[in-house]
């Protein structure tokens, strides 16, 4: 629990665009260095530090934040860290500049992520990796020699999976166990979809992501809202993870996209605040946990219904309590497990350590300007935009409103964060 106050302001961010879309040309540095110059446009004096990253890193970044921070043309004497925790990467890149902000000497910290998946980078194989290496270093009469120890096997190219390593499937099957594990069903996450559409196009046409995006390459606005998108258009979309059992019911449309984007947001003291505008909306982070489960046993994406209880439980509060939820839907299923999970006492009890009733979850209050089925999700960047778009709107309501703030991550880990006006 935080001693001191923490703040956050609302950062900016790319539009969100489609993979082989409006940015495919442009990778992980030339997303994220005109948000961070954004950023520093709005800053009055200096920035003290900074932390960016991006699950699909390339060779050609070995400290992405530092790269990001120089080519962006700020202060070259602030130190700047690349950090990662998979879908939960810029979240947990807040609760580290929280830490160093609490510690002392900084006051003004600028977090972000990124990600290019129009630019994945593909890789040789380890052994061809290695061959090469060696074969770069000798001269020709050992480079023949050498020629004869590879083998036709080892030609291969590793090619990136939105995969867990370690049970070789996809968070998509994972998830689509989920579903079958809690009896969720095909039409509810369509409807789930569906409202996230709804609630994107609206926040659109009210102009609520208008403060929150910067323009880049002529493109304006988020490319995946679909104003015409129904629950009998959904209803058509095949199976997408589970093709063959008969009972697959993830598809195309109440899954998150593949999505190319970048976004940051302020971490601040007090003092740190001072130098930003007034008309930055601004929270205070008042707590947050980590949580991580069993991914062979309990869902790969399950963590959060953890650590929201755990959050909840040391405050002393109740579902009803929590006037703003933001959960970010990697895919509706995950959301509608949690939600499950979140009002089933004695899971809660088993899994979370939590014997209290908590109350029931209030869906109405869950993702007004939509989340990242409608929205999109460049793994990395979704803690930033996630958080600024929380932090805006519960910005808006009443002295004392909270919000909760939710991420699940592959490896079976998750971060929630609870903001209070």
């Amino acid at each position: 629990m935080f001693s001191d106050e923490i703040w956050l302001a609302a950062g900016l961010r790319t539009p969100f665009a489609a993979v082989d879309g409006a940015f495919a040309e442009r990778n992980a540095l030339e997303l994220s260095a005109p948000v961070a110059a954004a950023m520093k446009a709005q800053a009055r004096g200096s920035i003290d530090f900074g932390v960016w990253g991006s699950v699909a890193l390339t060779l050609g970044f070995a400290n992405l934040s530092r790269d990001v921070w120089l080519e962006a043309g700020l202060d070259p004497h602030a130190p700047s860290f690349t950090t990662i925790m998979q879908c939960s990467t810029s979240m947990v890149g807040v609760f580290e500049a929280a830490g160093m902000l609490r510690a002392g000497g900084p006051s003004l910290a600028m977090v972000g992520g990124v990600e290019s998946m129009s630019r994945i980078q593909f890789g040789l194989g380890q052994a061809l990796s290695v061959f090469l290496r060696r074969f770069a270093r000798r001269g020709w009469r050992d480079r023949l020699e050498l020629i004869r120890t590879l083998s036709p096997k080892d030609i291969r190219l590793h090619v990136p999976q939105v995969a867990n390593r370690i049970t070789g499937r996809s968070m998509g099957e994972h998830t689509e166990e989920m579903a079958k594990h809690w009896a969720i069903g095909r039409a509810e996450q369509d409807e789930l979809a569906l409202q996230s559409h709804r609630n994107a196009v609206a926040a659109q046409d009210a102009g609520f992501f208008d403060e929150l995006i910067i323009p880049l390459d002529g493109v304006l606005k988020d490319a995946f809202p679909r104003r015409d998108s129904s629950l009998e258009k959904l209803s058509k979309l095949e199976p997408a993870f589970d093709r063959t059992s008969g009972r697959g019911t993830l598809t195309a449309g109440n899954s998150s996209p593949l999505t190319d984007g970048a976004a940051a947001i302020w971490v601040a003291t007090r003092e740190g605040l001072a130098r930003l505008p007034d008309s930055v909306p601004r929270t205070k982070l008042v707590d947050y946990e980590m949580a991580a489960v069993d991914i062979f046993h309990e869902g790969l994406l399950m963590a959060p219904a953890l650590a929201i209880p755990r959050v909840l439980a040391r405050r002393g509060l109740r579902y009803e309590d929590i006037a703003l939820w933001e959960i970010h839907e990697a895919f509706a299923a995950q959301v509608l497990c949690h939600i499950k999970a979140l009002e089933d006492r004695a899971y809660l009890k088993e899994k979370a350590g939590i014997d209290t009733d908590l109350g029931r979850f209030p869906r109405e209050r869950m993702n007004p300007n939509g989340g990242s089925v409608a929205l999109g999700h460049p793994f990395a960047a979704t803690g930033a935009r996630i958080l600024s778009q929380a932090v805006k709107e519960l910005a808006a309501m009443g002295p004392g409103a909270r919000a909760i703030v939710s991420i699940c991550a592959d490896g079976g880990q998750g971060t929630v964060a609870l903001l209070e006006n």
